[in-house]
């Protein structure tokens, strides 16, 4: 099985810090990162000051954030919208995802993050921006398989 282990060079596109304009609940955003980063907050003040950082910024920003109390049920479900607003607004980038195949999707890094990705380091990660990625991947994957199935006919099986 092909494995892509870093968003890097043709796989940077994957990273959230990869700069794309992405619309999440009504404001653009000039990252994944940065939507994100301003829905740690529930301050609509937030979420527009965001729309306005770069990628870099908004993570630091994001760590002087008053975080909303429900952050470690909803992170996950918001980053998964995000994602999807990501490639279903730049078809491009959906190109290129769906162009991994059936490729292991992990976000390998060197700076202890086990949750979204898999240290290198340490040697583990739950690796769970992989899995949304591979996730939202299978899903246009399936998609595009019902789409290009020659449609059943009344009289086929009889």
């Amino acid at each position: 099985m092909d494995v892509i282990a870093r968003f890097r060079e043709e796989y940077e596109f994957l990273s959230n810090l990869y700069e794309v304009p992405v619309t999440f609940r009504g404001l653009t955003y000039g990252s994944s990162e940065a939507a994100y980063q301003a829905w740690k907050s529930l301050d609509p003040a937030d979420h527009e000051r965001f729309t306005q950082l770069r990628s870099h910024e908004s993570k630091t920003e994001g760590r002087k954030l008053k975080v909303r109390k429900d952050w470690d049920e909803v992170k996950v479900s918001i980053m998964d919208e995000i994602l999807r607003a990501k490639f279903s607004q730049n078809p491009e980038l959906l190109e290129k995802l769906l162009a991994t195949g059936h490729a292991l999707i992990v976000e390998g890094n060197h700076w202890k993050d086990t949750f979204w990705g898999f240290d290198t380091n340490l040697g583990y990660g739950q690796n769970m921006l992989g899995q949304l990625l591979m996730r939202i991947r299978a899903g246009y994957q399936g998609k595009l398989l019902k789409r290009d199935s020659p449609a059943k006919t009344s009289s086929e099986g009889a």
